[in-house]
């Protein structure tokens, strides 16, 4: 089943799962919700401070837990492509380390991009052992986690 504007507005835990609409991109939906994680980062540098972006960032994360659990199993597919709210908390998490200069921002996306389409090991071990509401959310978390890494060392290496 393909969601539609409609089933995005049924319910709340559709509207948040899908990215605030994101999720219903025709092509990469994944990028598109990773992309809607920029604003709302940015907007919590700006205004909530480093304790208000964590708070903000857990808070998205257990609400998108219970609204990928609602939200996959309407869709009868636990791990749908069109839920990306699990891209949007990873993404947020990456960048509240990386921080959302420009060059940054470019970096970050890139590579938890690449890790979250690649998904090496454990990556591919969790979304297929986990199929449930969490499980959709940790295998980003992952995805973000290598993108911290792979970020951390080349910083570490050029400014050798």
């Amino acid at each position: 089943m393909r969601p539609t504007l409609r089933f995005l507005l049924h319910h709340p835990a559709h509207f948040i799962a899908l990215g605030f609409g994101a999720g219903l991109a025709p092509v990469a939906p994944g990028t598109f919700g990773t992309l809607v994680a920029i604003p709302i980062a940015l907007a919590l540098h700006t205004y909530a401070g480093d304790t208000g972006y964590l708070v903000a960032t857990a808070a998205l994360l257990a609400i998108g837990v219970w609204a990928s659990h609602v939200t996959g199993r309407a869709l009868e597919a636990p791990d749908h492509g069109s839920i990306v709210v699990d891209e949007v908390v990873a993404f947020l998490l990456v960048l509240f380390f990386t921080g959302v200069t420009p060059l940054r921002l470019a970096i970050a996306f890139v590579l938890f991009r690449f890790f979250d389409i690649v998904k090496p090991p454990p990556i591919r071990q969790v979304d297929a052992a986990l199929k449930s509401g969490l499980g959709v959310m940790l295998d980003d978390l992952v995805a973000a986690g290598y993108a911290l890494v792979v970020f951390a060392v080349g910083q570490r290496v050029l400014s050798s």
